[in-house]
């Protein structure tokens, strides 16, 4: 796991700027390459061979390739058998290399990980990069110049090259909907590569879909086997692992099928889910580890993280994360989460049951349902929305690829940012595209009873953990924003308004850039 950059050639000075910048992702080594007219530059965070002979900027054996790249390939010892690979390493980034200079970008298909990475043709400068199937690890792409740039984080590209302005449509669609989808970012020309894409020269090519139309159910057999194998090979690692457990039915599941030995949650003193979690480690013989946070360092917190990432915070659960990172890392340098469950198993009780009940899509309905700010635009949420809206499928069949394809991306950017600012890789069993492939298009009563939601998760692991977790109500990620010195009960707007104000306060430096948006006056 780790951060890279790579442009054209710059003033190597800036450039070495810039990529500490993300000395976060990678304090374990550093290295910058100047190749032709290009620079590749790398941090590590040490995961999978703890040599330093898998240090990156790295080049193919015959010089004309080289790579940048950030994730973990699960399956890379299985691949390297397959293709009979002639390795020097045991890491994942030579098998990665060696199986592109093999097949291009037909290898993408037989990846089973999370990764974004840079390939560069030494000898022609052709440039390639590539994304995962779901978009669990970032790739940004900054277009402000003839030549593209790219790198793991947007904070990097800025320092890179400075300027920059802001994208009103990107900034919409964060007020409306607490995140940026599709390539969006708040920034003018700096762009996500779409999850499941890749750049090759200019042009960017889907190689990944979720699977379309309905599909019969799986027997409960069939997913706990999916479950167990995706967790298996997340736990492949050189260094600790931990598990987060945060008491709910999601992470208590991960954490029993991984068998870490430290399991991690967080809340604040009065609220918080830490007996939920201390039972289920107590059962597991798991020592748990309970993180406080306060509204002061939650504050404080917040705003470091903006001003480190250079773009706005999503859920405000995504400080706590930070913090009970920062705790991980004591003990664990890799921790496993249960990101995904929800969209795969209709974990979003109010909303799937409404969608279920539709003959046809109503926005008006869908942004009571699903947006937590009380500004209005129509017309940011159904550009957002409309894509996963096909004519021919069911509502519930459109919302359930929103949630797995664009409202998941959310989360997963969350998470990577959350973690990898205190140095920790966090990995996602519930998002193995096995596991969401053979779950697209299920029936919804597969998912979901009458009174009751995650159906097959309840009956495949009930027995292996408490009863207690199986039936308790789903909570979410409690944050008491009321509580936070930001909060005002004298100023107009919800409570998330005024988290996405100042979100936005703290990235521009004023409230006018909140102001202008709320008001859809033009940006200076």
């Amino acid at each position: 796991m780790c951060g890279f950059l790579f442009s054209a050639k710059r003033d190597e000075a800036k450039f070495s700027r810039a990529l500490e910048v993300m000395h976060h992702r990678g304090p374990d080594a550093s290295g910058e390459m100047h190749q032709g007219d290009y620079v590749l530059g790398h941090r590590r965070l040490i995961v999978v061979d703890l040599d330093a002979r898998s240090n990156q900027p790295f080049y193919s054996p015959d010089g004309k390739l080289a790579i940048v790249y950030n994730g973990e390939i699960y399956n890379h010892k299985e691949l390297a058998r397959k293709h009979h690979l002639d390795l020097h390493t045991t890491s994942d980034t030579e098998v990665l290399l060696l199986l592109y200079q093999k097949l291009g970008a037909d290898c993408l298909q037989e990846l089973n990980g999370m990764f974004a990475f840079v390939v560069l043709h030494t000898d022609s400068g052709k440039v390639f990069a590539a994304r995962d199937r779901l978009g669990i690890k970032p790739l940004h792409i900054d277009r402000r110049r003839r030549q593209a740039a790219f790198a793991s984080e947007v904070a990097s590209l800025l320092e890179l090259d400075g300027h920059y302005e802001w994208d009103v449509e990107g900034l919409r669609q964060y007020i409306k909907l607490r995140t940026c989808f599709g390539s969006k970012t708040v920034y003018r020309n700096i762009e996500q590569l779409p999850a499941g894409c890749y750049y090759d020269d200019g042009r960017i090519i889907r190689y990944w879909q979720m699977p379309e139309g309905d599909q019969e159910a799986p027997g409960d057999e069939e997913v706990d086997a999916l479950l167990r194998d995706a967790v298996k090979l997340r736990c492949m690692s050189d260094v600790p692992l931990g598990s987060y457990l945060s008491g709910g039915l999601d992470s208590t599941i991960i954490a029993r099928l991984a068998g870490a030995d430290h399991v991690w949650s967080v809340g604040f003193e009065d609220h918080n889910e830490f007996s939920y979690a201390q039972l289920a480690a107590d059962q597991f013989g798991m020592q748990h580890h309970a993180c406080v946070a306060t509204p002061e360092s939650f504050q404080q917190t917040a705003k470091k993280m903006i001003q480190q990432r250079r773009e706005p915070l999503s859920v405000p659960n995504e400080v706590l994360i930070y913090l009970m990172s920062q705790q991980v890392k004591t003990k664990n340098t890799v921790v496993l989460s249960g990101e995904g469950a929800d969209e795969l198993f209709f974990g979003y009780d109010r909303i799937f049951r409404w969608a279920n009940g539709q003959t046809s899509f109503s926005l008006r309905d869908f942004d009571r349902h699903y947006s937590y700010g009380s500004h209005r635009d129509d017309e940011i949420l159904d550009a957002v929305i409309s894509p996963y809206m096909k004519g021919g499928q069911t509502v519930l069949d459109g919302l359930a690829r929103f949630f797995q394809l664009g409202h998941l991306h959310g989360l997963l950017k969350r998470l990577d940012f959350s973690t990898m600012l205190a140095s920790v890789e966090a990995r996602v069993p519930f998002v193995d595209h096995r596991l969401v492939e053979r779950m697209a298009g299920v029936p919804f009563d597969y998912r979901m009873g009458k009174n009751d939601v995650k159906l097959p998760l309840k009956r495949i692991y009930r027995g292996m953990i408490p009863d207690e977790i199986i039936e308790r109500p789903k909570v979410g990620f409690p944050v008491p924003l009321k509580n936070m010195p930001f909060y005002d009960p004298h100023q107009n707007g919800s409570v998330m308004d005024q988290w996405l104000k100042f979100n936005l306060r703290i990235l521009s430096g004023c409230d006018d850039l909140y102001l202008s948006l709320k008001n859809n006056l033009p940006l200076t």
